[in-house]
């Protein structure tokens, strides 16, 4: 049975922990404004227009580290996303209803206009996406005057798999000293894990979360990790029996621990769906590329349509395809279970190569098909009322797969099958950090 003073000791320990300019923004800017961005979009889909309540910004690719299986041009010369570029793009998805936007790198902070961004912006709500090593005193006491963003702030392991997972030295340290930096000015911070085999069962662990709660933070994101672009090593992705293992950890966890535990990838019934395919959200890159999301780098349309962003997108006839089509095929991760599906409306809407390297299609062949988080059979719905309620309303597939084909539940069911029988391999051993 869920701990019924779950909920209360979560909401007393963020009152008690984070700044109240953090909190008021959060609950007005993000909470309320935000539910009726959801509401405001529901009435879009309705009509038959489009254009996603979220929109997820990658600012930069320049990054500071070089995790494996990082799809983003971290080793490129330098791009960034022009303020006055970003500003324009905002304040058009705001003229909309939008006000939560998430921004991702690269390292975000690694963009020299990010704080004049938030700052230009008091009525949205940021969600920084960061391994957490810029952010010192200074910064996080000048995120804490600005109150529109929160840190998520990503860990990949303990000190030898961080640094194994992330190509670098002292890697779970450095990351610690930001997320204490942002706890002490009274942020509301989070904690990201992508989930692999070498982590897994270091972080998906009760122990983990109470050591957080411990040191203070307000929530956490698991994701899995998925193998794509250019460095992508399969041998880290999730088994389908750790998939599902992640699920009923999120769940239970969701009904005792005062934490806030977010995922991405169902619905309140425990339905895996895509946040690309529901249309949610969709993703613009650092060279501008207006793409279904991050792991998915092409694009049909860009953010200097002089159209603006909110036309553009919703008369994208290449972003539209690409969501009814994946629906029709998976309720998982398109890219995962069918790149020839991806490779086809790339070539039907002659889709280009938003990467700096100019690789995306030579990757993009080199996939085979694997299991991602859509296990049919294997739902578990949620326990907790909140999520449940939270879920059903305002988090669900919004009608995406109402097409499904008839045959697409037992390819999947194959498909696991198939690979299973060939993947029995257990966990890797991290071996010694290197630069």
């Amino acid at each position: 049975m869920p701990d019924l003073t779950m909920l209360p000791s979560l909401v007393f320990r963020t009152l008690r922990t984070a700044n109240f300019r953090c909190l008021r923004k959060f609950a007005w800017t993000f909470g309320v404004k935000g539910l009726v961005a959801v509401e405001k979009f529901k009435r879009r889909l309705r009509r038959g227009d489009y254009f996603p309540p979220f929109l997820y910004l990658s600012i930069t690719n320049s990054c500071n580290l070089r995790c494996q299986g990082c799809w983003v041009d971290v080793t490129a010369p330098p791009s960034h996303l022009k303020l006055d570029t970003l500003d324009r793009v905002i304040r058009d998805a705001r003229a909309h209803g939008n006000v939560f936007f998430g921004i991702l790198g690269g390292e975000p902070f690694m963009h020299p206009g990010l704080m004049d961004l938030l700052a230009a912006h008091p009525d949205c709500y940021f969600q920084v996406f960061t391994n957490g090593q810029f952010i010192t005193e200074k910064t996080a006491t000048r995120l804490r005057e600005l109150g529109n963003a929160t840190p998520l702030i990503s860990i990949e392991g303990r000190e030898l798999i961080s640094n194994e997972r992330r190509r670098g030295q002292d890697v779970f340290n450095r990351s610690l000293r930001g997320l204490e930096n942002s706890l002490r000015a009274g942020l509301l911070t989070g904690v990201a894990t992508s989930l692999c085999r070498t982590n897994i069962d270091d972080l998906l662990t009760e122990t983990w979360l109470r050591e957080l709660i411990q040191r203070g933070v307000h929530y956490v994101w698991y994701h899995g990790y998925r193998p794509v672009g250019p460095d992508m090593n399969p041998d880290l992705a999730l088994r389908p029996d750790q998939l599902t293992r992640v699920r009923r950890f999120v769940v239970e966890m969701r009904a005792r621990m005062p934490i806030a535990i977010i995922d991405a990838y169902y619905d309140h019934e425990g339905r895996a769906l895509c946040p690309m395919v529901t249309g949610i959200s969709h993703h613009i890159g650092p060279t501008g590329g207006i793409e279904p999301c991050p792991i998915i780098q092409f694009a049909a349309e860009s953010i200097d349509d002089p159209r603006g962003v909110f036309a553009t997108i919703k008369d994208s006839a290449f972003l539209r395809d690409f969501r009814e089509t994946s629906a029709r095929h998976t309720r998982g991760c398109v890219i995962l279970e069918r790149p020839d599906v991806v490779r086809e409306l790339v070539q039907k809407h002659g889709a280009r190569d938003t990467t700096l390297r100019g690789t995306a299609m030579a990757e993009l062949d080199a996939m085979t098909p694997r299991y991602s988080q859509w296990l049919p059979g294997e739902e578990v719905p949620e326990r907790h009322w909140a999520y449940r309620l939270a879920k059903r309303y305002w988090f669900h597939e919004f009608g995406a797969y109402r097409h499904a084909r008839p045959d697409a539940e037992g390819r999947a069911r194959k498909l696991r099958q198939d690979l299973e029988t060939h993947d029995p391999s257990p966990a890797p051993q991290p071996t010694a950090a290197h630069d």
